[in-house]
């Protein structure tokens, strides 16, 4: 995951200028940052998850033309046999 870049000394002076402690106004800065860090997704994640997303569309679309050349097989085979019995 690609690293987001947060000011928590902007962010702490900001809580602080509103009338936040300054010891509360670096946790929550700290926090925050490490909510940002673990769960925000950058575009380069999206851009890695689009491209598994299409590769795994790919062989989906492949396993599905080889059952259903394998399924149209055996019914030319079934009326083939068929018709030599009828």
């Amino acid at each position: 995951m690609a690293s987001i870049t947060f000011d928590t000394l902007s962010y702490s002076k900001k809580l602080r200028s509103t009338g936040i402690s300054e010891q509360q106004a670096e946790v929550h800065a700290e926090a925050l940052a490490e909510i940002i860090q673990n769960n925000l997704v950058t575009k380069q994640d999206l851009d890695q998850l689009k491209l598994e997303i299409r590769y795994e569309m790919q062989q989906l679309e492949l396993r599905i033309t080889i059952k259903l050349g394998t399924l149209i097989t055996i019914a030319i085979g079934v009326v083939a046999t068929l018709v030599k019995l009828l």
